[in-house]
């Protein structure tokens, strides 16, 4: 994840916060391919990255896995949680994801996840550490990251920022659609000089997956 240096992370945060329960079991699974991986403003991969995901769900709860190509390696992820309902038009949630890597990208990153949806706004607020790390040169340390998304009809915007021990800010817009049985997504990011390695970044990014129940 590199705090020091898409529409995939947005799309998880609004399905997090807007998350309403459910009465029976689903097992879906999901694979994507993006023009270049960014999350929460950060840049992953300077090339396409391919993805592939694992999630169950039953009752409010959620259990799943994420992996992704990240050029040195691969980025594993594990995550789950509870989504309820508080009235009609707000919903919470609360989880934990751990971010694992194979190869030589980054240490590993654990977080608590809390999220509140109401109508068109959802907010996340993450509290996570990063493990220390000799082999490759990395002390340990906490971050917290505080996320707003405006979504409607497919378009988004997201201004993101973190706190505690990292710094930096950006600014996501973009649209996804159905696009014959696929979900498809362009998006522009708008990272601060915290966040795109010494210098303002703006990237423009597209995606292509697809969602199926098993």
């Amino acid at each position: 994840m590199k705090l020091t240096k898409t529409s995939a992370a947005i799309a998880f945060a609004v399905a997090a916060c807007t998350f309403s329960q459910a009465s029976y079991a689903e097992v879906s699974a999901n694979v994507g391919l993006v023009s270049e991986y960014h999350f929460r403003g950060i840049q992953q991969t300077s090339s396409a990255s391919a993805s592939a995901g694992l999630d169950y769900e039953e009752g409010g709860f959620y259990l799943g896995t994420w992996v992704a190509d990240v050029e040195d390696g691969l980025e594993i992820d594990f995550y789950g949680g509870y989504g309820f309902d508080i009235s009609e038009d707000v919903s919470a949630s609360i989880g934990v994801t751990t971010y694992q890597y194979t190869g030589d990208f980054d240490s590993a990153y654990n977080e608590l996840n809390l999220g509140l949806g109401w109508g068109m706004l959802s907010i996340e607020y993450t509290i996570g550490e990063w493990d220390d790390d000799a082999d490759l040169g990395i002390p340990g340390g906490d971050y917290t990251f505080l996320g707003l998304t405006l979504e409607h009809e497919g378009f988004y915007g997201t201004f993101g920022t973190f706190g505690d021990e990292a710094d930096g800010e950006y600014f996501e817009v973009g649209y996804g659609t159905e696009i014959g049985g696929f979900d498809a997504g362009i998006s522009m990011v708008f990272a601060d000089s915290d966040l795109g390695g010494g210098e303002s970044d703006e990237t423009i990014l597209f995606s292509i997956g697809k969602s199926f129940s098993l």
